[in-house]
């Protein structure tokens, strides 16, 4: 109920005025725009038009019927015996209503029913499926962004640090320890930064604009994300993803199957009632006539097919066996690569800030030797980029740990 009433406060409102946006709103409008969606309600209304028709079955079957014969004369009596018989007529015209009321069908009602309501499940579990994979293709999107936000905080702190290092250079300059030359060394580094943070906010442009396209609404370029939680990957399977839930609703249809097959072998015993109208082709004749009875039915031809249409439900329940194995082998093969990931990149950012504190040692030490003289600013713009290179890459190294994190989670359905 809650992130319904997010969705309608969005749409009324607009993006522009919330301050953040969170992994979990996203996945939250992502799903409420995708076309797919829509299809829920239509296997629903499916669903509730098959179960009606079969309960009709036992519903009285009405049967009207009217014709007219024309025939040639088909006895020829005797003189005497066609004086006491009367005219004969040499047409037919009649009439009739029939009812039949089933009274025992075998089962095949209720096995229809289950059939309608287990193809409803496999359709929606299918749907789910299809659903699913929209947390995955918007993960890409969202954390890209995050590492684009990243990468630009990063290249704002170059930027700060070359235009100290400028004024460093200006100083000098009117000292007459440095030359226009480096100062010119200066505003290339400057430059380049600045052809960076433009690279950097043209892609964000474009994954803002196929975000916005998944989500239904337009992003502006001030639109900001919430870094998710780091949370530590979970060790559970994926016994919770749609695709597992879609295999068992299948094998649950095939069950139904069975079932009729059985149904098909039973007999059917049903009542009927019958009035006719009917012109005399002889004077003597009645025209009208009532009959009532029961029926009893038993049609054998299922039996001779019986053995194949068994052996095809196996074949479809091992295919099923099968995409089921072949989707938790695949999994945990998933799940161990992206551990393995996981592992390296902590790994890696538990060295990152030893790396980064000696870059900035390193650069401290560079621009006192430019000031004092024994290092050029060639030497001094190196150390200043290896710090900007150090902290970019820790802050990769996070947004992918994030990223690798919950893909792990999207897995796993957890």
């Amino acid at each position: 109920m809650k992130r319904i009433l997010f969705i309608l406060l969005l749409s009324v409102i607009g993006l522009h005025g919330f301050a953040q946006l969170t992994l979990q709103q996203i996945h939250d409008m992502a799903r409420q725009h995708y076309p797919v969606i829509k299809q829920y309600q239509l296997v629903s209304l499916s669903k509730e038009y098959t179960l009606d028709n079969a309960t009709k079955a036992y519903l009285p079957q009405i049967k009207v019927s009217m014709g007219a014969n024309v025939f040639t004369k088909m006895v020829e009596f005797p003189v005497q015996t066609a004086a006491l018989i009367g005219d004969t007529k040499n047409h037919l015209l009649n009439a009739s209503v029939q009812v039949n009321q089933m009274i025992y069908d075998g089962g095949a009602t209720s096995v229809q029913k289950k059939m309608a309501a287990a193809q409803a499940t496999v359709d929606e579990n299918q749907l789910n499926v299809r659903m699913y994979d929209i947390n995955r293709q918007v993960d890409q999107l969202f954390f890209s962004i995050l590492l684009f936000d990243e990468q630009l905080r990063q290249v704002k702190l170059l930027q700060d640090d070359l235009a100290l290092g400028r004024k460093t250079v200006e100083g000098l300059m009117n000292g007459g320890l440095a030359n226009a030359s480096d100062l010119d060394a200066v505003e290339v580094e400057q430059i380049q930064a600045n052809q960076q943070e433009g690279s950097l906010l043209t892609s964000r442009k474009a994954y803002l604009r196929m975000l916005g396209l998944f989500i239904g609404r337009e992003l502006s370029d001030s639109t900001a994300f919430e870094r998710p939680t780091p949370l530590e990957p979970s060790l559970a399977d994926a016994t919770q993803r749609p695709e597992l839930m879609y295999f068992a609703a299948q094998s649950k249809l095939l069950g139904e199957q069975r079932k009729m097959l059985d149904v098909q072998l039973k007999p059917k015993l049903s009542a009927f009632a019958l009035g006719s109208y009917q012109s005399k082709v002889f004077d003597f004749m009645k025209n009208q006539m009532l009959a009532g009875g029961l029926s009893l039915s038993w049609n054998i031809a299922p039996l001779y097919t019986r053995k194949n249409d068994l052996k095809q439900l196996e074949t479809k329940q091992q295919q099923i066996e099968s995409e089921r194995e072949a989707f938790l082998f695949n999994n945990r093969l998933q799940n161990e690569q992206l551990r393995g990931v996981v592992d390296d990149l902590k790994e890696k950012i538990g060295q990152d800030d030893r790396i980064i504190s000696l870059r900035e040692n390193i650069r401290a030490k560079s621009s006192k030797k430019v000031q004092n003289g024994i290092e050029t600013v060639n030497e001094m713009l190196r150390d200043v980029n290896a710090v900007s290179q150090a902290r970019q890459q820790k802050a990769i190294h996070e947004i992918l740990l994030l990223q690798e994190i919950y893909q792990i989670k999207n897995i796993n359905n957890n």
